[in-house]
């Protein structure tokens, strides 16, 4: 059985991390570097790092400050923001990062999935989905660029769609609890672990030891990725294993 990962995750703009609520309201973290380099002495089994102006602002995400944090951790780390091609991918690869992270891009443009697997392996390609529940519509809605664009996607047919293109790990963010400290969505990961196979990362509102014990033991989640609680020092990595653990949960 594979040990539980957890993921800080660092959301970028303008060269700082920030932090928000619902996708919105967008406060200062600190620099990602120095950040980066304080995770990989906690522990953290990988990093994401989300340049997450870069879709927006149609630019390609930063390859120099991917290589100052690649130079910091040895953790695997996954990039994503503004990869819209297989050069992007290629890019931010040489630059340091594991595996390239895309949302907004393979939503346009699904071939990229499969382009991207079949040049550097599934284990590279992580489909990261962005979701909220329609109560109109009786489903997980899909959004994209930044969580500002509803699409006409289900989360969990996308989800199919994704892995029989080539994903290799799904990146799956509840809209409804980033931020909020109020628990992941067990509901949304239960439902995606019915309809795929691959490594599901669970994103948006951890707030405390016992979410953290709950995602993995009641959500077929292989990851849990939380960035407020972590940022501002509310929870350590090693208190969380530690907790995990002595809830019977197989942690590095």
């Amino acid at each position: 059985m594979l040990a539980k990962r957890l993921i800080p995750c660092l959301d970028v703009a303008d060269g700082r991390v920030k932090k928000g609520v619902n996708f919105v309201n967008l406060t200062d973290v600190g620099d990602p570097v120095e950040i980066a380099a304080a995770y990989q002495q906690q522990g953290a089994d990988e990093l994401v790092f989300l340049d997450i102006s870069a879709t927006n602002e149609q630019r390609r995400t930063m390859a120099d400050l991917v290589e100052e944090v690649s130079a910091q951790v040895f953790m695997p780390l996954t990039i994503g923001g503004g990869i819209s091609r297989v050069d992007d991918m290629q890019r931010i690869l040489k630059a340091g990062a594991d595996k390239v992270a895309i949302n907004s891009a393979a939503v346009a443009n699904p071939a990229l999935i499969k382009a991207g697997a079949e040049k550097f392996g599934n284990q590279c390609i992580v489909v990261a989905i962005d979701t909220a529940w329609d109560e109109d519509a009786k489903m997980y809605r899909v959004y994209t660029h930044g969580g500002k664009k509803a699409t006409d996607l289900d989360a969990l047919d996308w989800a199919q769609q994704a892995v029989a293109l080539g994903a290799g790990e799904l990146l799956v963010t509840s809209m409804d609890r980033d931020g909020t400290k109020a628990g992941f969505d067990l509901n949304l990961y239960q439902a995606l672990g019915e309809v795929v196979a691959v490594p599901l990362i669970a994103s948006g509102g951890a707030g405390n030891l016992a979410d953290f014990v709950e995602v993995f033991d009641q959500a077929p989640v292989d990851g849990a990725l939380a960035a407020s609680v972590f940022h501002y020092g509310e929870l350590t990595i090693s208190q969380v294993k530690q907790a995990l653990a002595a809830k019977g949960v197989i942690v590095r």
